[in-house]
């Protein structure tokens, strides 16, 4: 007998996965690798001042077949809203070739982590020719799954160990966060096996996982002092908003108010699909914190 979730899900996905990619208004690169670039959509409708910029960090199990392109619709949605946009690419993937007999790796270590840190910081140069008249300083990062994860990784980078080469001295100039069902809290995701052990493979496996996790894992670095939400669909079984409850009780237990938007009858594909209702409280959200 099918699974009622997994057919939901599966219907989910292929709605999200309908839209044709939507060409950039420009790419730059930040770096000399092919994937080292930044896709950038002008706003398509006037707000209500300047338009603020929204960083989007995909997602995809930090998996290599998984690039920016998928969420290349959520961008333009955005776009169409009022913002500017952003679109970052990272590697992904393993870049150790002979372990991908045994399937997509996810994530490289350290290189993931480079290339965020990296985009980030390149952002106040490349914008102005970019995007004219846009000031990167009234910035929001959002990212899906495992971008939410990065998403939340990117503004917590002033508290991470003094060992980490991704440290900043001081809070990054963001107006918000807004993680979608991210991979928030690694031992809870590990627990449920999210995505077929991630965020271990993230670390570079099991053996480097407890030595990195101070590193890498967003509930492992908090407070950030950094506005916070989290949106997540109840219904969603890729990443279990279990996973998202376990940040925001960590987050509360350092003495940070984490917001948590829990959309009924949603699961994990609506939250970057333009065509579900899902996508426009995503925006709200975005707006709360931006203008």
């Amino acid at each position: 007998m099918t699974d009622p979730a997994v057919e939901r899900d599966a219907a989910e996905a292929a709605s999200a996965f309908s839209h044709p990619p939507v060409e950039p208004d420009t790419t730059a690169a930040y770096g000399e690798h092919p994937d080292q670039v930044i896709d950038f959509y002008a706003p398509r409708a006037a707000g209500p001042g300047p338009a603020p910029l929204v960083v989007v960090l995909h997602g995809g199990a930090w998996r290599a077949p998984y690039d920016r392109h998928h969420i290349t619709p959520f961008a333009d949605f955005l776009a169409r809203q009022g913002f500017a946009v952003a679109n970052v690419e990272y590697r992904r993937g393993s870049s150790f070739p002979h372990q991908q007999a045994e399937g997509p790796i996810a994530g490289r270590w350290p290189e993931t982590f480079d290339d965020v840190a990296a985009a980030l910081d390149a952002l106040p140069a490349l914008v102005p020719t970019a995007l004219p008249g846009i000031d990167p300083r009234r910035m929001v990062v959002t990212g899906h799954s495992a971008g939410g994860h990065l998403a939340l990784w990117a503004a917590a980078r002033h508290v991470l160990p003094a060992a980490a080469p991704w440290r900043l001295p001081a809070p990054p100039p963001l107006r918000g966060v807004v993680a979608l069902a991210p991979i928030a809290h690694f031992r809870e995701a590990e627990s449920r096996d999210v995505c077929g052990g991630a965020s271990a493979q993230l670390l570079g496996g099991p053996a480097h996982f407890e030595l990195r996790l101070p590193y890498a894992d967003p509930a492992a670095l908090l407070p950030t002092g950094i506005a916070t939400t989290l949106v997540q669909g109840r219904d969603d079984i890729v990443v279990p908003p279990e996973v998202a409850e376990a940040y925001v009780d960590a987050a509360a237990q350092a003495g940070e108010m984490v917001g948590l938007t829990l959309l009924d009858g949603v699961g994990h594909f609506p939250l970057i699909d333009p065509a579900a209702d899902a996508c426009a409280v995503v925006s709200e959200e975005i707006a709360q914190l931006a203008w």
